[in-house]
């Protein structure tokens, strides 16, 4: 699945290194085209409930999913990464 840039995916996986579940919002920002071996990527930009940026991560598409029309968001303290 390809996103757009700006939409909002969910993690699919947890980031420990960043400190981020699986579940959490963030917001596309960049593509980053396929190499030979590598997959698309995509730079996503994490909120905290305020709206406020908090981090700027590179995953592959295989951590992110689509928002889906049942889900509902919720707020979890943040964990230190």
């Amino acid at each position: 699945m390809t996103y757009e840039l700006y939409s909002q995916i969910a993690l699919a996986e947890d980031i420990v290194e960043h400190g981020l579940k699986r579940g959490d919002v963030a917001r596309v920002v960049e593509t980053i085209p396929p190499e030979s071996a590598n997959p698309t990527s995509y730079v996503l930009e994490v909120f905290n409930a305020l709206g406020e940026s908090m981090n700027v991560i590179i995953v592959s598409a295989n951590q992110i999913e689509p928002l889906k029309q049942d889900e509902y968001f919720s707020v979890r303290q943040m964990q230190p990464a």
